[in-house]
């Protein structure tokens, strides 16, 4: 018989080894700072970090790009491989059983150990980035696999000690700034306490059935005469927090556990874990204080990890405070609530703004999945440039910045599909970069129906394509910028906005230009808005502006 989620929720509750996350938030005492920051105007209270103004340079920047890049980029086979894995039934579950083992044999700890990066070529890569267009680079630091990317001092589990043996966030630190970008780095890791409990799992059905996984059985003392001797597996995958208890029998039914338990998107400390907690923030103020980045992402709903979110804060601040006389940094997160208001950048994950927001804000997103998958890249389901282009002048047009993550292979190369993506990105950037780069949003974001319909995460996939009746406007110095996000279907085009006399545009109209072309172009600005006599062929496909001075 099958079950239903919410039966099987039921069934489960008396027998959970650990209670409901929200159970154990619920019962856990308010916190108060505890930690050594930095000394500077910014204290770690909300109403302080309140103050926090966004630089100048952000909002000139507009384009960042991302490698997210991790040993869960080794398989090849797409998102979240460390936590589905151990997941039977899943796709990575079925990809691993097939290529690696049994995961009670072939734990996602063996992927760190193969980790080689003997293609990594950061100057190279970092000049077509440049060339692309990118004024500032994002390094993954962390994911919620929990492994340092950098030159760890307080987790062991590290890309210097183990896998590439080598400091990945500090050569693309040097490499980014030797090229002139502002650099960044993210951390996902406050998730790993309860993203990584599948580790500790079992498969519920088949002739494994019952077997713990690799995370239940390993620790420390089982490392004599092993790759990871003198590590403890236990550090790497959080401890148990939340662990699937014994006696469940169907795939469905974990299923409906990992759902109701362990994939509760919680930003909360562990309240049974308070080490973990204490090790994060050792982590995350070694990365900051090491490499002194521009940029600090969280992967998180508000900031990690209730107070300690907000200590690293307001140490990065402070910080920066201290070097530059002012705050010159950038945090970013998600989902930011109305009390939250200018303490950070928010952040909208593979979504944009339906409408010209107040403050600076950003769009992350990827062209493929965030870690690598050959299948995405084999059917050719990345994203277009012109998808892309036509999705920047959008976020730009109402006031955010895109951060574009280009997947990286475990090796440290990118794909054919990649190279060329940017080199095609960049050609039009070389044409388009002024109506984009230093700009600021018009009074409107430009003409056209809604192309998203709210301002939230993951909206991205429900946007329609756009056509010649979707312009969307920036403006710099005197000139005000109209891209045209189809291909105009008549010799004139007419921008309804720019109606004479309309008192948001209280300007007279003297020369228009179509950029990437020489000459300028015939027009007439009355009572029914601008309308642009269109040359007989315009300069590019992808996205077509106009300087109108």
């Amino acid at each position: 018989m099958k079950l239903t989620r919410r039966k099987a929720i039921e069934l489960l509750s008396a027998t959970a080894v650990c209670a409901p996350l929200t159970s154990a938030i619920a019962n856990s005492p308010k916190e108060s700072s505890r930690h050594v920051i930095a000394d500077g105007p910014f204290k770690p209270t909300w109403e302080s970090l309140r103050q926090y103004q966004i630089p100048e340079w952000f909002r000139d920047a507009k384009f960042g790009i991302w490698a997210h890049w991790s040993a869960q980029c080794v398989p090849e086979n797409g998102d979240w491989y460390a936590r589905e894995m151990y997941i039977q039934g899943s796709r990575h579950y079925e990809h691993h059983l097939k290529n690696y083992g049994h995961p009670s044999k072939f734990g996602f700890m063996e992927f760190d150990n193969l980790w080689k990066i003997d293609q990594w070529r950061p100057e190279q890569l970092m000049q077509l980035y440049v060339n692309a267009g990118a004024k500032y680079f994002m390094s993954l630091a962390n994911h919620h696999d929990n492994f340092d990317c950098y030159n760890s001092h307080h987790h062991p589990w590290n890309s210097v000690r183990v896998g590439p043996k080598r400091d990945i966030v500090g050569g693309w630190a040097r490499v980014a700034r030797e090229h002139g970008l502002k650099f960044g780095v993210s951390n996902h890791s406050a998730h790993t306490w309860h993203w990584f409990q599948t580790a500790y799992d079992y498969d519920p059905e088949g002739p494994l059935s019952g077997v713990r996984y690799d995370a239940f059985r390993l620790s420390k003392s089982d490392s004599k005469g092993t790759w990871w001797e003198g590590l403890d597996p236990q550090q790497l995958y959080g401890g148990r927090n939340v662990v699937m208890p014994d006696g469940i029998t169907s795939t469905e039914t974990a299923n409906a556990w990992h759902q109701s338990h362990d994939l509760v998107w919680d930003e909360q400390p562990p309240a049974t874990n308070p080490e973990f907690t204490e090790k994060w923030f050792l982590r995350c103020k070694d990365l900051v204080d090491q490499y002194q980045p521009d940029l600090l992402y969280f992967d998180n709903t508000g900031l990690p990890l209730g107070q300690t979110g907000l200590d690293i804060v307001a140490h990065f601040y402070n910080n920066s405070v201290r070097k530059n006389g002012k705050a010159q940094n950038i945090v970013f997160a998600k989902n930011m609530k109305a009390d939250q208001t200018g303490a950070f950048v928010n952040d909208i994950e593979r979504g944009r703004a339906q409408r010209v927001l107040p403050a600076p804000w950003q769009t992350d997103t990827c062209i493929g999945d965030w870690h690598y998958s050959r299948p995405l890249f084999e059917q050719g389901k990345y994203k277009s440039v012109q998808s892309v282009i036509q999705m920047l002048i959008d976020i730009v047009s109402k006031n955010g910045n895109l951060l574009l993550s280009i997947p990286v292979r475990g090796n440290g190369a990118i794909d054919e599909y990649e190279h060329q993506f940017l080199i095609d990105l960049a050609a039009w950037m070389q044409v388009h970069g002024e109506a984009i780069f230093g700009t600021r949003p018009f009074f409107v974001e430009g003409e056209g129906p809604p192309d998203v319909q709210n301002s939230q995460n993951f909206n991205e996939n429900q946007s329609r394509p756009y056509t010649s009746q979707d312009i969307r406007f920036t403006t710099k110095d005197d000139a005000v910028y109209a891209f045209v996000l189809g291909k105009p279907d008549s010799s004139t085009l007419t921008i309804k906005t720019l109606i004479k006399g309309r008192k948001e545009f209280a300007r007279s109209i003297n020369r228009v230009d179509a950029l990437g072309m020489d000459g300028a172009l015939q027009f007439t600005h009355d009572a029914l808005g601008l309308s642009i006599r269109l040359p007989d062929k315009l300069h590019n496909t992808f996205a077509y502006c106009f300087r109108i001075r």
